[in-house]
């Protein structure tokens, strides 16, 4: 069989200048100038990414070696003009814009900006249920139905969870009757989910200030707290009665209901539970106690009597381990903890 003859065409195409190339065909050489070692580049590469520059391989032809020298030393000194590099979201964009058109650039940064993972349906596991649930429940049940099934089975349990019963049910149904869908309606699910979820979720607000404060004064000692909050007081009473009010104490246990303090005592450390109660209200006192058998509540007023003087800093310490069992228990929605906002109808999770 004769050799084949190569494509002149492609042969011919030589590239001539820096000036003349785009931002793949830049990658391109540099890749291929890599020779073997470019393979630890291309497994950082995106699929179509990975696509975009092997297109413009292939279709290179001829690039002169004072071309690939221009371009070697137009990347080092790109790379060395400030003596450094600077890692940012804003210098990442930066560079992407200079060879990459803008509707690429701008879906790269969401993906960067928004939840962890590779793909679309990694990224929505790692968003939480009611979030998404709050998205979801104004789409088609059908188009639902597509998304939850893309997603991890403990991940769409917590989203069908969250949303509205009668909704949830119909997207269940929904799935239950799903043919294989067509790629390129799942195309056009990633493509709206990216465009008009993921990217207002890169763009959410930080969480409020305050909340986060009051989750880190409620680590403190007493102690500690008590003078954190009067400092604050000094420059802004405002913020210390939000974060105050924000906060969840030992004596806010008293808003649980009975199975709820049954619960806590289950998991709760015994002499935590004692030495903690010796510093509570009696109203608290009385709420677990009531809870209790006759036997096991006159157990744990012997071992109260029988301490006799403790340490605030103990009690202290006692207090916070069982309010820190209480939240985990409310995390897992095993109980529910009643804020200390004024509302009967807020909750903390």
């Amino acid at each position: 069989m004769a050799p084949s003859r190569p494509n002149p065409k492609k042969a011919d195409s030589a590239v001539m200048s820096i000036a003349e190339l785009s931002g793949p065909q830049k990658a391109a050489i540099i890749v291929l100038s890599l020779g073997p070692e470019a393979e630890a580049v291309l497994k950082l590469f995106e699929e179509d990414e990975l696509k975009e520059v092997s297109q413009a391989m292939s279709n290179l032809g001829i690039v002169d070696s004072s071309v690939v020298e221009q371009l070697i030393i137009e990347f080092v000194q790109q790379l060395s003009t400030s003596g450094r590099v600077v890692g940012s979201q804003s210098a990442t964009e930066r560079l992407l814009a200079s060879f990459l058109p803008r509707e690429k650039v701008d879906q790269l940064m969401e993906d960067i900006r928004g939840p962890a993972g590779r793909t679309m349906w990694d990224k929505l596991g790692n968003v939480n249920e009611q979030v998404l649930a709050n998205y979801l429940k104004n789409e088609y049940p059908q188009t639902v139905a597509v998304v939850l099934s893309k997603v991890k089975p403990d991940h769409a349990a917590r989203v069908l969870a969250a949303l509205p019963d009668d909704f949830a049910i119909e997207c269940v149904h929904r799935m239950l009757r799903m043919e294989p869908v067509q790629r390129e309606i799942l195309d056009k699910i990633e493509g709206t989910l990216r465009t008009e979820f993921m990217s207002n979720l890169a763009r959410t607000p930080k969480r409020d200030s305050h909340e986060l404060m009051a989750e880190i004064f409620n680590t403190f000692d007493r102690q500690t707290e008590a003078r954190f909050v009067a400092a604050l007081e000094e420059r802004s009473r405002e913020a210390a009665e939000r974060i105050r009010a924000l906060m969840f104490v030992f004596e806010d246990l008293k808003r649980l209901d009975a199975g709820g303090a049954q619960t806590l005592m289950r998991v709760a450390d015994k002499s935590d539970l004692a030495l903690a109660l010796k510093g509570a209200s009696d109203e608290l006192r009385q709420l677990f106690l009531s809870n209790m058998s006759e036997r096991a509540s006159k157990i744990l007023k012997d071992d109260m009597a029988a301490m006799g003087p403790v340490r605030l800093k103990d009690v202290e310490g006692a207090q916070t381990r069982m309010v820190q069992a209480a939240k985990d228990l409310a995390e897992r929605g095993e109980i529910m903890l009643a804020g200390n906002g004024g509302g009967e109808e807020e909750l903390i999770y």
